[in-house]
This record gives C-alpha cells, structure tokens and sequence, in this order.
C-alpha cells in the first residue's frame, strides 16, 4: 500500500475535522483534510461506530473527487470514528488508511444531507429556460403578467430596466488600460459597462419571451451576439478583469438560455463558445489555482461560484461535460466549507459590506440551484443566522458603525444589504429581518444613483424574482433584541439599547477576531465603534478611494486608523501576508449580561506579536452601564518598558482639557474621560492627517479627527477610560471615585444615585 501523506496544516489551510473538538452543529458532519496529494487525488471516506470499523453498518462513500465531503445521509445520535484513503480509477483502495478522528452526534440537529451526484439532478428539466423560472412556472407566469401588468412588479421591471434598453446603443468593449496598469477609474468604468451589458442581455431576454414580443426578442439578440463576439482572452477575461469578466459570463448565461429557442444553430454555437470559454477561465482559477478547497480564503474566487459557475453552468448543462463537474464542485463546496467567513452564529469576517456582495450574488446562485435541483442548501444552520449580522453589526440607522472593507462610507446601510436581508425573511420567517428591509426603503429612495449600488444590482428584477419565490413576511420591531449579542464565529460583540428607536438608539460594536486581517479584515483587534441618538460619534475612519488605494492599504487597514492601541509607535500586522494576516488574531473572552451591566472581554496580544514581540498582553473590558455610559478597561503588559497610544476617531475637532475630551455632533455628544492611567496622566493631542495617505486622493474631502493619548513608558499599563454619550444638550454627568488599596484599584461610578465598582488589578 502506498504511504498516505498527511501534512499538518497552516492558519490558512482546511483543517482535518471533525474532530473530538470539533462542534458538530448539522447532520451529517462536514468531513475536511488536507490533500494526500497535489493532482490526481481521488478518495475513499469510511464513518463507523467502532474504531476498527469492522462492522457492517460502516458507511464507506467512494469515489470523492477532493478533500471535502458531505454525506448523503444523516447520522443516528452518537459517538463515531472516522478515517479516509485514496483510491485508483476503479475506486479501489491505493495507500494506507489515515490517521483515524472521531466525533460526536448529539440529538436535535438540523438534517442537511447533500445528495449523492448520481441523484443530485433527478428532479432538474432539461427544457429551457433553466435558470429562475422553467418552462410550466413560465406558462403561469405569462398569463398572471398579461391579466394584471403589476403581477410581482413586472410592470416596474418592465419600464425601468427593459425598455430603456431598447433605446441604448450597444455599449463598446472595453478598452484596455494604458501600459495594461490598472486604473481605479477606469476599472470601476469597465465594471459598470459590464453591468449594463448584463442588464440589457437578461431584462431584454426575459422580457422578450414573457411578452413573446418580436421586438424586444430582436433587441436581446443583438445584445447577446455582440457581447459573444468580445474577445474572451481581452479586456473582460478573468485575469485581466475579474469583476468584469463575472458580469459577462452571466450575461451570455441568461442570453443563451433564455433566447436558446429564438437562436440558430449557428447563434447558440457562437455565444457556446463564449460562454464555455469564460465558464472554463473562472473554474480553472478557482479550482487548480485559488484552490479554495484548500485555502478557502479568497474573496473573489469564493464569490465566483454563485455569479458565474452557478448560472453558466446550469446554461450549458447537457451541452459540455464539464459543466456538471463544475456544477458539482460548486454545490459540494456550499454544502461542506461555504462559509470560509462565518459558522453556527452567521457572522462575516469580512464586515457587513462584503457580506452584502457575497449574499447577493450567493442568494441569487442558490435560489437558481434550488428551482434546477431541489436542492434547497438554505436548510444549513449559517443561513438561519446570517440575517442577524446586519441587523446587530450594521443596524439601519448607523453611520461608519462597521468593521471591514465598506465603499459606502459616510452612509447607512443601503437598499442593498436590505434586500439580502428580506432573502433571509423569506426563507426563515424571521420578521426582524423583514422590519430591517422596511426600514431602509423608506429612506434609500435614491439607491441606483449610487455607484456602489449600480454596478452591482438591478433592484427591480431581483423584487420581481423575490415576489415570485417567496411569501409575504410580516414586519417585527426589534424591541426584545439580545442587549448583547456575541457572535462567537467572527468574534464580533454588539450592545444595543433601543435598537427600533432611531432617536434613543444607543450602539456599541467591538471585536477581536480569530481572522485578524485577512482579505477584507483590518487591523482593528479590540477596537470599537460607538454610535449614538442618531449620531456617529466614534468612527470607522477614513474614505473609500478604491481597493489597493493609499487610503486603503496604509491608513483604512493599519491600526492606526482604528479606536486601539499603539504600542511604542507599532500596531498590529496588517500587510499583504495571508499567513501573517490570519496569525494576527484576536479572542473574545467572555460576554456577561445581568440586570445593571453588559460586559465583554477580549483580548488582541496575538495580533501585535509580529510588530510588537515582547507584547505579552493586551486584554480591553468594555462595560455598558445602566444601558447609559461606558467603561473600558486596558490592560497592556511588556517585556520592557514602552509607551501606549490610545486611539479614538471623529468626524468632528474634538475640545481636549486635562485628561478629558468632548465630541459635539449635530444630534449627540460624547464626553471622554481617563479616569486612571497606572503610569500617570495621559497626554492628549489630536490631528487631522491622515498618515501615508497620497493628498490627491482626499483633496476636497472633509477633515476627520484622530485622538492619541500617550502613556509614560513602563512596562505594564492600566487605563480605564469612561465614555458618557448624551443626546445634544443633555445635562448629565458620572461621577467617579478611586480607592486603590492592596493590590487592585476599585472605581465607583455614580449616576442618578445608582453605584457601580469595577476592579482593575494594578500593573507592576
């Protein structure tokens, strides 16, 4: 037998799970390890009860084609072994068997099998259209539009995104960029061209064959041959313009199938070989190159699956073989590793932004999968959750109150996140999700003007889709909201106070993540953001300019644009190695909830260890009192003496004086104060730059305003900072004492007659 290889894993690796640590939170497990081998590597999986596996229930699953793997069947309550090997062409056993796992079963879990390929289709019609609607859903849907034209918003659909197409002059290919460099302008053009191309090719071929109008029907071809006739290798191919080539290969996708009966032999051959060639660019990156099954961290390639796998490979079906291997791999990745961002609780490492374009494209690639193939991947337990993650990270009425990447900076969430959100009520009932989607229509009455709504979403036809697929949500205030809620997947904490009252809405968000600043991440472990009566009064800092920008990779990622901790100068790394990204983590400790106080501890040392060494601790306890002020604890400890900035950001010139600091907004303001700081009195200073920051990028914007209080240097540090936000104009204050006896310092906080004590253990 052949030696079976099992090298250890990196940070960035799959892990080998489950695993006698491992969670199981769905049934059957998910089953990962690492390749025994770079190609050619095919395997066998056996799951028994006995570790010998000798018995005659041991479920044996071979061929598996990768090293991840879904069982078709749920497993009974209980303890079991696990073990895999690879096999030859004939699916018998070649090398050794591995290094055998074992896991628990427990009762109660969701059952969320993923079919075997050989049933995986059986319920999928050939006829086209496939993709949203087949061809009896298309008969229904014909006669409810021609009874009444309002039916699931056609009407609108039909005025606003179809016929002005008719109207538009076929949009050029694109250009390439001077010196073939890329330019931020001129790529965010090439996205949106191609957003449009798909615009015109989809609206026009739904609308054509819905209406059968002959017009219309010659309009959408003439759009599909000619962004056929593109050149596939150019401007628009996956290694010259990822955004663009994905917006493209969609678009021949809808043309191709929605007009397949309306195109000659010789039209469906043209825009085949165009649409297999893109299809085959995204999935050769995917696969042999991001190998996502190994390194599931990669934003883009992830995304890849739904906007363009999905569709193009439903289009080409029956037509090229690989379009099902490819299909297959797509649908075992969502059932096994998807998300690489999240788990149990539904959160996104990324932020609430790159959630909003990973859910957008990922809902509309499996609502496409479950009308093709009943497979119905909503039923795994990430889904039932994720719709939280915007409702408490990235609440309707808050401004730069996010963590993350986010290109609308300045504004609330967006129509965007909003209809991701109503998916969410849709497939799992939850009305605060509906209440979220309310709420923002109301106020984003001018969502297409923006660019980073336009280039990426037509909202019509994904209301028409939705009012379709899904049923009617009844609105729930979000009045009994966790007052704290811990997303344990991301190491995200939210406090809120009053989330359904705009004008009283009280939010404070941290984090300390176990991704540390991978992809879309910063290095912002144990920061936070405070957002208060309407107002943002500690901010998220800084300007979308565009991704690899100065702003981005040298002000908005760094740890100096964050609400953390300098140390002598040095923040957490946050530069372009994946493998020293994902090792700057950090670790919620604990989240405590009782009847005066929410609490959370986290702890960021590990993220400081490749600028800062001889760091061996830095933990922040952040208090919410009385639903009223705040109260965070430092504690930072050295190998030797140093020096700690504490950091804070605003929109506005803060008034500094002795140990204090106010922040006046429009709405609200915010009174800062350090109330003890173990190596003496803090010195405050403030500025208005932005640090490595090329000029032009922020000519004309306005100023924002960056705090540093500075320690003495010593070797271990305690600050303890009280921050009171009021409402404008409010006459409130928290009065405070200190009683340092023995080995701790005690501070008693005083507001309206109700005391609370917080022990901070002094630093030697």
């Amino acid at each position: 037998m052949k030696t079976l290889y099992q090298p250890d894993v990196s940070v960035l690796n799959v892990q080998y799970q489950p695993d006698a640590k491992t969670s199981i939170i769905e049934n059957p497990p998910r089953f990962t390890w690492m390749p025994a081998q770079l190609e050619d590597d095919c395997y066998v999986l056996q799951i028994s009860q006995f570790e010998d596996f000798a018995s005659d229930d041991t479920l044996t699953f071979k061929p598996i084609p990768y090293n991840f793997f879904t069982p078709s069947q749920a497993l009974q309550p209980g303890t079991y072994y696990w073990r895999y090997a690879l096999v030859d062409q004939e699916a018998n056993v070649r090398s050794e068997w591995s290094a055998i796992r074992t896991f628990l079963v427990s009762e109660g879990l969701p059952e969320t099998p993923m079919p075997r390929r050989e049933e995986r289709y059986s319920k999928s019609t050939l006829p086209h259209p496939r993709l949203w609607l087949n061809q009896e859903e298309l008969d229904a849907f014909k006669k409810q539009v021609a009874q009444d034209p309002s039916y699931c918003n056609w009407s609108e659909f039909l005025e606003r995104s179809v016929l002005p197409w008719l109207e538009r002059d076929l949009i050029a290919e694109p250009a390439r960029y001077p010196d073939n460099k890329r330019v931020i302008k001129l790529w965010r053009q090439m996205y949106m061209d191609c957003q449009e191309t798909l615009y015109a090719i989809r609206h026009l071929s739904v609308a054509a064959i819905v209406l059968e109008n002959e017009s219309i029907l010659e309009k959408a071809k003439r759009w599909l041959l000619h962004a056929a006739s593109w050149d596939t290798e150019g401007t628009t191919s996956r290694d010259y313009n990822d955004e663009a080539a994905f917006r493209i290969a969609g678009a021949l996708a809808w043309g191709y199938d929605w007009l397949y009966s309306a195109l000659s032999e010789e039209e469906r051959q043209i825009v085949r070989q165009a649409l297999f060639r893109r299809t085959e660019q995204v999935a050769f990156h995917v696969i042999e190159r991001s190998k996502i099954h190994h390194v599931p961290y990669d934003s883009h390639a992830v995304r890849s699956l739904s906007s363009v796998l999905v569709p193009c490979c439903i289009a080409l079906f029956d037509e090229v073989p690989e379009a099902r291997e490819w299909l297959d791999y797509t649908l075992e990745y969502y059932s096994c590793l998807y998300s690489p961002w999240g788990g149990a609780d539904g959160g996104w490492a990324e932020g609430p932004m790159y959630w909003t374009t990973g859910m957008a494209y990922l809902t509309e690639g499996l609502n496409l999968v479950r009308k093709f193939t009943g497979v119905d991947i909503y039923q795994r337990p990430f889904f039932a959750k994720t719709g939280d993650f915007p409702l408490y990270c990235y609440s309707p009425d808050t401004i730069r109150a996010s963590f993350g990447d986010q290109s609308s900076l300045g504004d609330r969430p967006g129509l965007k996140t909003a209809f991701n959100i109503r998916q969410f009520a849709g497939i799992t009932g939850n009305g605060r999700y509906q209440w979220y989607f309310d709420q923002v229509k109301e106020y984003d009455v001018h969502a297409d003007e923006k660019f980073y709504n336009y280039g990426w979403w037509d909202f019509r036809f994904d209301d028409m889709m939705y009012l379709h697929d899904y049923p009617e949500v009844k609105s729930k205030s979000p009045s009994d909201i966790e007052p704290v809620k811990w997303f344990k997947d991301v190491g995200w904490v939210a406090f809120h106070h009053k989330m359904d009252q705009p004008d009283d809405h009280i939010m404070l968000l941290t984090k300390s993540s176990s991704y540390g600043s991978v992809s879309h991440s910063h290095g912002d472990q144990n920061s936070f953001l405070l957002h208060a009566f309407g107002e943002p009064l500690v901010i998220k800092t800084g300007y979308y300019i565009g991704f690899n920008s100065t702003m981005h990779m040298n002000w908005r990622r760094q740890t100096h644009s964050h609400n953390t901790l300098l140390i002598d100068g040095k923040g957490q790394y946050a530069g372009t190695d994946k493998t020293l990204n994902m090792s700057a983590t950090g670790k919620i400790i604990r989240v405590e909830s009782t009847d005066r106080y929410h609490y959370v501890q986290e702890d960021a040392t590990q993220a400081y260890k490749h600028t800062v060494p001889y760091l061996n601790l830095y933990q922040r306890e952040i208090y919410f009192i009385d639903q009223s002020y705040f109260v965070i604890v430092d504690a930072v400890d050295l190998d030797q003496p140093g020096r700690v900035d504490w950091l804070l950001h605003s929109l506005t010139e803060m008034k500094l004086h002795g140990q204090a600091f106010h922040i006046e907004g429009q709405k609200a303001d915010l009174e800062g104060r350090f109330i003890y700081s173990s190596s003496g009195d803090l010195l405050l200073s403030q500025d208005d730059e932005f640090i490595g920051v090329d000029p032009a990028e922020v000519e004309g914007l306005p100023k924002q305003w960056h705090l540093t209080a500075s320690t003495r240097v010593a070797a271990g540090h305690r600050i303890v900072t009280l921050l009171v936000p009021k409402r404008k104009q409010e006459n409130k204050y928290v009065s405070y004492f200190m009683d340092d006896q023995d080995h701790g310092v005690n501070i008693y906080l005083t507001e309206n007659g109700k005391t609370q004590r917080i022990e901070v253990a002094k630093a030697y």
